[in-house]
C-alpha cells in the first residue's frame, strides 16, 4: 500500500499497489491534477483521515529532527497516515522523507532522489552563534532569529 502525496498527482505517478490519500493533498490540487486525483479516487484509490494519535506521533518525531517548522499540516497528516496502516510514503518532500525515516516508514520518492541519511537539525543563532537542539521563536541568550543548520 502507498500513501501519495501531491508530487505524485503532479508527476502522474502510476502503480499497481492500492494507493491511499487524505483529504486535505486534493485541496491543495488545482485544474487538470485535481482532476487526476478525483479520477484515482472513483477508481478505488481510499482517501483516509488519520487518528490524532497518529498525528501527535508525528509531530513529536518532527520537533526531535527539527523538521517540525518545514511541515504542513498537509505533511504531518500524510506520514500519520502511511504509520497508521503501515504503508510507503510516496513523496518527493526532503523533510517529511526525513520524518519518516525517524518512524521507520519505507519512503518512495518520485522525480528526483531520495533522501540519502536521516538528519537531527540543530537551530543556529545569526547574533551569538550559539546552537541548539530545538526550534525556538527566538535566541534565548541574544534575542536573535535561528536558522535551521545541518548537523553534519
Amino acid at each position: 500500500m502507498q500513501v501519495l502525496d501531491s508530487s505524485a498527482f503532479i508527476h502522474e505517478y502510476t502503480t499497481n499497489d492500492d494507493v491511499v490519500s487524505i483529504p486535505a493533498v486534493h485541496d491543495e490540487l488545482t485544474g487538470e491534477v485535481a482532476l487526476r486525483f478525483d479520477a484515482m479516487e472513483g477508481s478505488g484509490m481510499t482517501v483516509h483521515v488519520p487518528a490524532p494519535e497518529a498525528v501527535d506521533r508525528v509531530r513529536r518525531a518532527a520537533k526531535g529532527s527539527g523538521d517540525a517548522a518545514e511541515l504542513s499540516d498537509t505533511d504531518v497528516r500524510l506520514i500519520a497516515t502511511a504509520l497508521e496502516l503501515h504503508a510507503t510514503l510516496v513523496t518527493d518532500d526532503y523533510a517529511m522523507q526525513n520524518v519518516a525515516e525517524r518512524l521507520d516508514l519505507p519512503v518512495e520518492a518520485i522525480a528526483r532522489d531520495g533522501i540519502s541519511e536521516e538528519r537531527e537539525w540543530r537551530f543556529q543563532c545569526v547574533g551569538c552563534n550559539r546552537t541548539f537542539d530545538e526550534d525556538k521563536e527566538r535566541c534565548p541568550i541574544c534575542g536573535s532569529d535561528l536558522t535551521r543548520k545541518n548537523p553534519a
